[in-house]
């Protein structure tokens, strides 16, 4: 299994629009993907801004491939993102995860 971490940063007064997006256009994109054993959008506020986590669980890399393309180590965005997001991360992180 192999976990996928995506990080952005938007400001407060834009997080609940943003938030409604990862709800109704990304989650569903990853839950519906061949090979997704599950998604969360995690957040945390941090004074003015807001700190959105994308964690994912995959099968496998082509798994991830399938959802990100060839690149799987590139970020993924949306149209939607360049309007709210500070910055536009090039990278993820991708970890082996293990449970007992």
């Amino acid at each position: 299994m192999i976990a996928r971490i995506w990080h952005g940063c938007v400001p407060a007064s834009r997080a609940e629009a943003y938030l409604s997006l990862m709800r109704t256009v990304a989650l569903p994109e990853y839950h519906s993907t061949d090979g997704n054993a599950g998604a969360w959008c995690l957040t945390r506020v941090d004074g003015e801004l807001v700190h959105f986590e994308m964690f994912s669980l995959w099968e496998s890399l082509e798994s991830i491939r399938n959802f990100a393309g060839a690149e799987v180590e590139r970020a993924k965005y949306y149209d939607f993102d360049k309007d709210f997001l500070i910055e536009l991360e090039p990278m993820v992180r991708h970890y082996d995860a293990h449970s007992s």
